[in-house]
């Protein structure tokens, strides 16, 4: 027997049961302004497969078998990349010509360049007015993804003054969350659940117990720790050691503090799917081929620039950097969302059917920075982009309307 040609092995907590998917596609399509019929074969992306939903032989993913959300996941990357650029660049809306993109929310292709993890980057992370020591650095990190949003970072900093572990006081932060929370602010972002960790810290309100466990964490020097860890997954484990921190928070956590110079994993070392990028999976392949999900996201890195070539699709690439896995495994999480309207009869493993978020753009300028360690701030400084885009001489127009996302 002819043996198969297996990505290398990815570890990968047990998988755990999801609920059985249902499929509710003509409830979806009678709620969408929309007309899905008509965009099906103009924008919507699908099809472009072989015979039997495989892909050709080019391609080394026999025997596993996909779905036409597939193809879609590609398309996706690259009109997202292309949204990004259009942005930068200052041309007007619209960015795109895809109704499904230019309806609803969806997140940027490479994780770094969101709003939330650019401001981590810049605003808490590389602060030249903070100290830069391994410790306050994890703390700030820490402080600031336990809510993960901007504006309760942005309370703390206004209420308190320079946000250090030398001179944090829990009754100090206590007391100005707990008084946020009175006059009915929103302290938690609501990109994923924070588990509440009554039980292992004992008090009343969430924040009390992550304030808590941020403690715990400094008590246990857990940065001198990650700095001595010689690989993502060790990193990843010892923040999943933690009381509350699960698989997908103990990676996001272990992402971010790697933008720093706390660690210098590859990107590339390490990947754990979340829920969502588990549903994206499950509606591409319709048969993994014995491949387990963290392997088909490292497949996929892999194969990146044979996709792109064989759909005929324009990706521009972060400056030059590559899709890592990070930014597949959530490439994955935002097809699932595209595919309930594109693909509403290909059923995930929730069977979730409507994308709650529109798209509003936001009216300040976008100014990016990176990890210096990645190489990419002087390329951007000096204002070069990818030979991918094309920029337009009129700022009014949309630089790349991508025609190889229409052709079906």
């Amino acid at each position: 027997m002819k043996k198969r040609n297996h990505p290398a092995k990815t570890s990968v907590p047990p998988k755990r049961r999801g609920r059985p998917p249902k499929n509710r596609s003509a409830d979806v399509v009678a709620q969408l302004p929309l007309n899905l019929a008509a965009a099906a074969d103009a924008q919507l992306w699908k099809g472009g497969l072989n015979r039997g939903g495989r892909l050709g032989s080019s391609v080394p993913l026999s025997p596993a078998k996909v779905t036409p959300v597939y193809d879609s996941y590609w398309r996706f990357a690259a009109e997202r990349q292309h949204v990004f650029f259009n942005r930068i660049v200052g041309s007007a809306r619209p960015w795109t010509t895809n109704p499904v993109l230019a309806t609803y929310k969806f997140t940027n292709a490479y994780r770094a360049s969101d709003r939330v993890s650019q401001y981590l980057i810049r605003n808490v992370i590389y602060r030249d007015d903070l100290p830069a020591s391994e410790e306050e650095v994890f703390f700030r990190i820490l402080l600031f993804k336990l809510f993960n949003k901007i504006e309760t970072w942005a309370l703390l900093e206004s209420e308190l003054g320079p946000l250090t572990f030398s001179d944090y006081s829990f009754r100090r932060y206590d007391t100005v969350l707990a008084r946020a929370m009175r006059r009915g602010t929103r302290i938690y972002s609501a990109a994923y659940i924070m588990p509440p960790g009554s039980s292992a810290f004992g008090h009343p309100s969430k924040h009390q117990n992550h304030l808590c466990l941020l403690e715990r964490m400094m008590a246990d020097k857990l940065p001198k720790k990650l700095t001595d860890a010689h690989s993502m997954q060790q990193g990843f484990e010892l923040l999943r050691a933690y009381p509350t921190i699960g698989d997908f928070l103990a990676y996001q956590f272990v992402t971010d503090v790697n933008y720093s110079t706390i660690t210098n994993f590859s990107e590339m070392d390490f990947v754990v799917p979340g829920p969502g990028a588990r549903d994206g999976l499950r509606k591409c392949f319709a048969d993994p081929g014995g491949l387990n999900e963290p392997e088909l996201i490292r497949l996929m890195t892999d194969i990146q620039e044979a996709e792109f070539e064989r759909l005929e699709i324009s990706f521009p690439s972060l400056w030059g950097r590559r899709l890592q896995l990070i930014d597949c495994q959530n490439l994955f999480c935002e097809v699932d969302k595209f595919a309930r309207v594109a693909h509403p009869d290909i059923a995930g493993r929730t069977g979730r059917t409507r994308i709650k978020q529109k798209f509003s753009p936001t009216s300040k300028p976008l100014v990016f920075w990176y990890p210096p360690k990645w190489g990419l701030n002087d390329r951007i400084a000096s204002g070069s982009l990818p030979n991918e885009i094309a920029v337009s001489e009129s700022v009014n127009e949309p630089v790349s309307r991508m025609p190889e996302a229409r052709r079906g």
